[in-house]
């Protein structure tokens, strides 16, 4: 039987130490190579050591499992991700074939789970598979007007309907909320703006994408400005003067 090189990343000591017996115990075929409680060693480990599977939890201070991802330039390896959430949420990563333990972890479920790796790296799927899930963030866009965004403590589902705009500063972005929040997320404007394609959204500037429910008037100037449902003034670029003037005409 040929081993499967593994790295299990989790805060939670005792999750760690369970799951490493349970792998000992049930999944003979995986050997554990190191077992890392920070994601920053588990990045460290991931580089110097280049597993053929990494136990990955979601939920971590300071970097969580999908912000550790997108440190690496390359993902050649598999990943099984270890999640406290719901089932509605998990039917999210199902949507990207990504495979998930949920806590506590069950026997059964990590037998299935190592299974479906060895399968996939049969077929030699991984990376497809888990770029799929990365660039799909906003899996829930669609059936459910809303979009995932990750944060220092797991995941945010945010309505579409509370964002009012959002603002660029240079590799992150603001999503500013109604009711005044604001959360700083870890992706360029260009992608949040793919991420909010199926909605009404428009980039009326190179450092705003504004949501047309909450536009309450445009004031008229060389590209003019808008001001939002929060009482937020916006300057609009002449070049997207047109486009928007004939947003207001769709």
């Amino acid at each position: 039987m040929e081993k499967i090189n593994a790295i299990i990343i989790d805060d939670e000591v005792a999750c760690t130490e369970s799951l490493k017996i349970e792998l000992e115990m049930y999944c003979p075929q995986i050997e554990v190579m190191a077992v890392c409680n920070t994601a920053e060693e588990g990045l460290s480990k991931i580089v110097s050591l280049k597993p053929d599977l990494v136990f990955l939890d979601i939920e971590m201070p300071w970097m969580n499992g999908f912000e550790l991802l997108r440190q690496l330039n390359q993902i050649n390896f598999e990943v099984i991700f270890i999640t406290a959430y719901d089932q509605f949420a998990l039917k999210a990563f199902e949507f990207s074939a990504v495979d998930y333990l949920l806590k506590p972890i069950k026997k059964e479920d990590l037998i299935s789970a190592v299974q479906k790796v060895e399968q996939r790296r049969t077929k030699l799927l991984s990376t497809e598979h888990i770029e799929a899930m990365l660039s799909n963030m906003n899996f829930l866009t669609k059936d459910f007007s809303s979009i995932a965004v990750p944060t220092g403590e797991g995941l945010e589902f945010i309505p579409v309907d509370e964002i009012i705009y959002c603002e660029a500063d240079n590799n992150y972005t603001y999503i500013h909320k109604s009711g005044g929040d604001s959360l700083l997320l870890s992706k360029t404007l260009k992608e949040v703006e793919g991420m909010l394609s199926n909605h009404s959204f428009f980039r009326i500037h190179q450092s705003f994408l504004i949501n047309m429910k909450h536009l309450r008037k445009y004031v008229r100037g060389q590209g003019g400005y808008v001001v939002m449902s929060n009482k937020k003034d916006l300057p609009v670029a002449r070049s997207k003067k047109d486009g928007l003037m004939s947003s207001f005409n769709g």
